[in-house]
């Protein structure tokens, strides 16, 4: 017991001990220390900030080269491949002005004409186009069916043009240029308000879903499109309806994607979780480019 408590109280000693020397060399040494360290942390902070900047600016020339490509590349992919055709442009809800642009890009050297641009109001105004519309859609107001009918009809006339289109368009479009008829080709975007009324969703879907069937139901290739920033995906409602489907118009893929939709090409193109493929097949197997 005693040599067991000295040898104790020897082992408590010695703890102080080695805290009083750690204090003493802490108070003496312990700037320099830290200051060595900080400063050697700096130095390999800055070391691979400097290796990071490097990897970015080599990405970044890859990148402007494969996007110089792209762009010299694209003419010579769909050159001409819709030659002749009438194009319309249909958004619900708004048409971002970046969306519409690249729109216009990817048909430019295809040969086609952007024929009408039409923006479908959102929400719809009810009351005046259960009146503009006249007595076949006079409940569209209050009555679901009856509003998506009307869709439907509407849908089938921007493509091949139609009275009921014509005088309800002042009611039904926030923008229409050009007149829709006789197209060979359709072009969807959609961006809806997040400022709408439960109602006011409803009542925009449904007339979204009318027009939407009534525009795949021509037999005019529709194609419904997006950007890769696009903040909410509306990919999913254009497959619904049995649209292609183009994620990535921002993209030169995205714009070949397009215009071979436009030629019937079938399926989901893209980058995002929702497409089936980057693009579609460019060249059927040992067929030459051809108009």
């Amino acid at each position: 017991m005693g040599y067991s408590a000295r040898y104790h109280a020897a082992s408590i000693a010695a703890v102080f001990l080695a805290l009083a020397i750690g204090i003493l060399i802490g108070a003496e040494f312990g700037d320099d220390v830290v200051s060595g360290t900080s400063r050697s942390l700096e130095e390999s902070l800055q070391g691979d900030l400097d290796e990071a900047r490097g990897s970015v600016d080599q990405l970044e020339a890859q990148l402007a080269r494969e996007r110089e490509f792209g762009e010299l590349a694209y003419p010579v992919l769909v050159g001409g491949r819709l030659e002749g055709q009438r194009v319309g442009l249909v958004a619900f809800g708004d048409l971002p002005e970046e969306l519409g642009e690249d729109v216009e890009a990817a048909l430019e050297p295809t040969g086609a004409e952007l024929a009408t641009v039409a923006v479908v109001d959102e929400p719809p105004e009810l009351a005046e186009l259960s009146i503009a519309a006249g007595p076949r859609f006079a409940r569209l107001r209050d009555d679901d069916d009856s509003l998506e009918a009307y869709g439907r009809a509407v849908g089938r006339q921007l493509v091949r043009g139609g009275a009921l289109l014509r005088q309800t368009e002042d009611e039904l479009f926030s923008r229409l240029s050009g007149r829709p008829s006789q197209l060979d080709g359709v072009v969807v975007a959609r961006s809806r308000a997040e400022t709408l009324t439960p109602e006011e969703a409803a009542a925009s879907a449904r007339l979204e879903a009318g027009i939407l069937d009534g525009i795949a139901s021509s037999s005019a290739p529709a194609v419904g499109v997006e950007r890769t920033d696009a903040e909410r995906s509306s990919i999913a409602v254009f497959a619904d309806a049995g649209l292609a489907t183009v994620d990535h118009v921002d993209l030169v893929a995205g714009e070949v994607s397009l215009v071979l939709a436009l030629r019937g090409a079938k399926g989901n193109f893209g980058v995002k979780d929702s497409a089936d493929q980057l693009l579609p097949d460019v060249l059927p197997s040992s067929s030459p480019i051809a108009p």
